[in-house]
């Protein structure tokens, strides 16, 4: 490509980006949501359930006890828990089991839950009944598990010591050798990557995708729409030329997203390693550049399919009809390629369009250099990226399609 063949695509790109970018609601898309998304994800979600969480543990819920009779150690296990408890009597020909008459009052929430108990020789049965609709009945419920395993545990331990026996060796024969913490032998930060790899594919290609949707249409069908196309076409430019402005007017908004995506991100993950709730993964400098091609790759692909796909369109609604439910083609894939298990996974996965991406960032992210995957991935992916460049070529060399909307 000649000096002035570059020139006159650096200006083509240039002119695309800044016209889109004039829009603040697009500097919303591009720039400041990207930047917030992790870091409200990770760190206002934990806090927010955080906060239901405490408001739950200050809950008082309301719970009836039907038995004839209640061992009194159980009551102080309750007593012990911000239970407001009534007691009722319980009929002989009752099953407990079976909410009967009682169904009412926990549909209506006038009590979270009931308990019935009833002691056979040595052994007590007991059914809690709550609604598991109801927040407050679930916790209801939780809390008398709650009291009722700890009172089984010492009543357990009560009996033990009756027939002379240590309750700490007979209820724990089997133990882990306390002198080691874990058998792992994976690092913090090899066991940070896999957590990590179950997400962070699956984010970046969905990002990738719809980010680049409506540059895409707003720069082929939008332009047609707005008769500025064919002033495109009258500059001294090829076809070639106009694709590829295009193309990087497209792939720098997309890629100023997801790195900005990326860096809100890393914060979030730099915020959860300080809290101790997730690690830092430990990646080789050949897995980080792997991981940016990678990427790369498939950003080429994604912006011309998509750049052909509005071409071809008669519409700016068309475009968006198809593009948007289009989101499909990758969510799935991504979805599948979660349950994958690397150990032993077939070569072939690593040929199947999205899929191989995927897969190449999940190996990559538990910086799993294997050379024959590597090989296989980025074959492919550079394939499916020429084809996608090739198909939208053809696009914007059908005159039909570019200079007519019927």
């Amino acid at each position: 490509m000649s000096n002035s063949s570059v020139k006159r695509v650096k200006a083509i790109a240039k002119k695309e980006v800044i016209e889109f970018a004039r829009d603040w609601r697009t500097i919303m898309a591009i720039i400041v949501i990207p930047i917030l998304m992790f870091p409200l994800l990770f760190i206002m979600f934990p806090l927010l359930l955080e906060s239901e969480a405490a408001e739950l543990d200050s809950l008082q819920v309301d719970v009836v006890i039907q038995s004839n009779e209640l061992p009194v150690d159980l009551l102080q296990e309750f007593n012990s828990t911000s239970i407001s408890i009534s007691f009722e009597g319980l009929s002989n020909n009752t099953t407990l089991a079976n909410p009967g008459s009682d169904l009412d009052r926990l549909r209506s929430l006038s009590i979270d839950a009931i308990l019935r108990m009833e002691q056979r020789g040595d052994i007590w049965y007991y059914a809690i009944i709550h609604i598991s609709t109801s927040e407050s009945s679930n916790e209801a419920r939780s809390r008398l598990i709650q009291g009722l395993t700890q009172w089984e545990q010492n009543e357990t331990e009560r009996r033990i010591n009756a027939e002379g026996l240590d309750p700490d060796s007979t209820l724990n024969p089997l133990r882990w050798d306390g002198e080691i913490s874990s058998g792992d032998v994976a690092t913090q930060g090899e066991q940070a990557g896999m957590v990590l790899s179950l997400f962070i594919p699956l984010v970046l290609a969905v990002w990738t995708f719809s980010s680049a949707i409506q540059p895409s249409i707003d720069m082929t069908a939008g332009e047609r729409e707005r008769g500025t196309l064919e002033a495109l076409l009258s500059l001294p430019c090829s076809r070639n030329e106009l694709l590829i402005g295009k193309w990087l007017g497209v792939a720098t908004i997309t890629g100023v997203g997801v790195v900005l995506q990326i860096c809100g991100l890393l914060f979030a993950i730099g915020y959860l390693a300080s809290s101790s709730v997730i690690g830092v993964p430990d990646l080789s400098l050949s897995a980080v550049l792997l991981i940016v091609i990678s990427i790369m790759l498939f950003a080429i692909m994604v912006v011309a399919l998509e750049l052909a796909i509005a071409m071809r369109s008669h519409s700016v609604k068309e475009a968006g009809s198809i593009l948007g439910p289009a989101i499909i083609l990758i969510v799935f894939p991504a979805l599948f390629t979660q349950v994958i298990n690397l150990d032993g996974v077939e070569n072939f996965w690593f040929a199947v369009p999205v899929v191989n991406i995927l897969l190449a960032l999940r190996e990559l992210l538990m910086d799993r250099v294997i050379i024959e995957h590597i090989a296989i991935w980025f074959g492919t992916s550079v394939i499916y990226a020429v084809l996608a460049a090739y198909y939208a070529a053809k696009q914007f060399s059908r005159e039909d399609i570019v200079t007519s909307l019927s």
